[in-house]
């Protein structure tokens, strides 16, 4: 059995932290060694913008000594990424730039949506997973500038939220106050309390609560063990338990915490504001049983490298949860319908009849069907603007499996799809141009498909098509007048045409009762 030494480097709001794993079809992923400096970074970002001279000589320090770890493993594959702490910051560019010329390390940046996914993919690949998810169920992600809920209901994604709330924010909101125990409690339970009623009263009903959580976050695995110090690797506890034994921890004082974690002086500060987070998170999610699996960026970072080289197989279809998640969002805004299935259906279709032609692949064709699926969204907001509308929900909803690039790229399909595609250079500042050319090839697909169905009475049935002397034939049974779509497909037919160089025509089969 081949084994894969692999080593992921993580830049996270407050600690800089460097995994190395074995990685085998077998076992996965086992970790062998993680080193962790504490580098409180998001205590610049979050107050002042920028991250100052002084903390970027730290964590190029710091970088330069986990290289000489790494050398001393003689590890060959590796990643280094940082997360929105230093994306998010004005002086991103200059920070990447000190740490390339200082270390050579090349230092990606992942957006909020990438990082979480990561995390959440190496979750997936655990045995526990479906069988927490087939019920109701919440992924709690929770990290210094925020958390990112996933809801699960009957076993498909429903939405995932993005909160402010992480346990760095929240010492930054709180600073300057009284920090006792009781009264760090109340103030950090009425921040909470206020995100998480506005999510519980737009996703559940009044009578619902969430059965499973599974959550992660900082000091998780420290709580685990000191819970049960002889326990199986599932970490599974009833919730009950979990949020008594919190109560009695965070009444011992930060010291005796520290102590009872097994947690140096330097890496204790933000435990309080951990365990009351943690504690009134799955107090007000009303849960029965917690699930920890005990992953970080740093695994996700390992999963991921470990699936795109084939090391490991891809154990939940995550395709099924983007769609179900844009399902979801398409009902929250009453615009899911008979018609988006046809759409969908017609999309898809023509899409797959031109893959010589568009040279896309399947993951441009899962963004074509999220498309179709949000294309009328925008009418919940603005009949008139539609379109426009529709482009900043999508752009600004989380997609639990689209990066935000992604979710750029569908909303731009969305909006173009009705209205004229701006040059490359007015949307330079948002996309590439290899994401330009998939916005502009989708948009012409769905136009093309959107105006066959233009009634939104699904006049067809066994459609087919196939491309022929520079014709997409459209093969078509009805028993319906289709003037009204053979008009439309005429007239919305030159944007297609150009990018193509096909013409989209229609071939009607009568048929008669």
């Amino acid at each position: 059995m081949a084994v894969t030494t692999f080593a992921s480097v993580y830049i996270g709001s407050y600690e800089v932290s460097m995994k190395i794993f074995e990685l085998s079809a077998k076992k996965k992923l086992r970790v062998v060694d993680h080193v962790r400096a504490r580098i409180e970074l998001g205590q610049d970002a979050y107050q002042t913008g920028s991250i100052g001279y002084r903390l970027v000589e730290e964590l190029c320090g710091t970088l330069e000594h986990f290289l000489k770890i790494l050398q001393g493993y003689k590890i060959q594959e590796y990643r280094a990424f940082a997360g929105p702490v230093i994306g998010d910051a004005e002086n991103m560019l200059f920070i990447i730039d000190q740490i390339k010329i200082r270390t050579g390390l090349d230092v990606g940046i992942l957006s909020n949506s990438e990082r979480r996914f990561l995390t959440y993919k190496c979750v997936a690949a655990q045995s526990g997973f479906d069988k927490m998810t087939k019920d109701s169920a919440a992924v709690i992600d929770v990290g210094g500038g925020s958390l990112q809920i996933t809801l699960f209901i009957r076993g498909r994604v429903v939405t995932t939220q993005h909160l402010s709330i992480g346990t760095m924010r929240l010492i930054g909101i709180l600073s300057g106050m009284e920090q006792n125990m009781a009264r760090l409690e109340m103030q950090i339970k009425e921040l909470v309390d206020k995100e998480l009623s506005v999510f519980m009263a737009q996703y559940m009903q009044p009578d619902e609560k969430v059965k499973n959580v599974i959550l992660i976050g900082d000091y998780i695995t420290e709580i685990m063990q000191r819970i049960y110090k002889n326990r199986d690797e599932e970490n599974i506890i009833e919730a009950k338990s979990f949020t008594g034994f919190l109560t009695q921890l965070g009444a011992l004082g930060l010291e005796r915490i520290s102590e009872e974690l097994n947690l140096s002086n330097d890496k204790a500060v933000l435990v309080l504001p951990s365990i009351i987070l943690y504690d009134k998170l799955v107090e007000t999610m009303k849960a029965e049983m917690l699930w920890l699996p005990g992953v970080d960026t740093g695994d996700g970072i390992a999963y991921d490298y470990a699936e795109a080289n084939k090391i490991v197989r891809p154990a939940h279809d995550f395709n099924e949860d983007v769609l179900s998640a844009a399902k979801n969002m398409s009902k929250r805004y009453m615009s899911y319908s008979q018609h988006i299935d046809a759409l969908t259906k017609m999309a898809t279709l023509i899409f797959d009849a031109m893959k010589k032609v568009h040279g896309m692949g399947k993951r441009e064709r899962l963004l074509l069907e999220v498309a179709a699926i949000l294309h009328d969204c925008g009418k919940y907001v603005s009949m008139a603007e539609s379109a426009a509308c529709a482009y900043q929900i999508i752009r600004s909803t989380e997609i639990i499996g689209l990066t935000h690039l992604e979710r750029e790229i569908v909303a731009s399909v969305v909006l173009y799809h009705s209205t004229p595609l701006d040059s490359y250079e007015e949307l330079a500042d948002r996309m590439d141009s290899l994401s330009y050319m998939a916005v502009a090839k989708l948009a012409a697909i769905l136009k093309v498909a959107n105006a066959m169905d233009r009634s939104h009475k699904q006049k067809f049935k066994n459609v087919k098509a196939a491309i022929k002397n520079k014709e997409l034939i459209i093969t078509i049974e009805t028993m319906d007048d289709i003037t009204l779509e053979k008009g439309l497909l005429a007239t919305k037919a030159d944007m297609f045409e150009k990018i193509f160089g096909l013409k989209p025509v229609i071939r009607e089969k009568r048929v008669y009762a």
